[in-house]
């Protein structure tokens, strides 16, 4: 099991405030960033959902 350090929607450190409306935004959009390195995301949005990579963590998907 991995450990989200940082937040995929805005980048901050997971334990720093409420992400509430991140979380439910990202239900609806892909993130942009790595929830491991805190690094910008690479992102591709198609009619069949996303994916989303990370240089150092490889990609994560819709």
């Amino acid at each position: 099991m991995t450990t989200l350090l940082y937040c995929g929607r805005c980048g901050r450190e997971s334990a720093d405030g409420d992400h509430d409306a991140c979380r439910q935004a990202l239900m609806l959009e892909p993130p942009r960033y790595c929830d491991q390195c805190r690094r910008r995301m690479v992102v591709q949005v198609h009619p069949m959902g996303w994916t989303a990579r990370c240089s150092v963590h490889g990609e994560v998907s819709s």
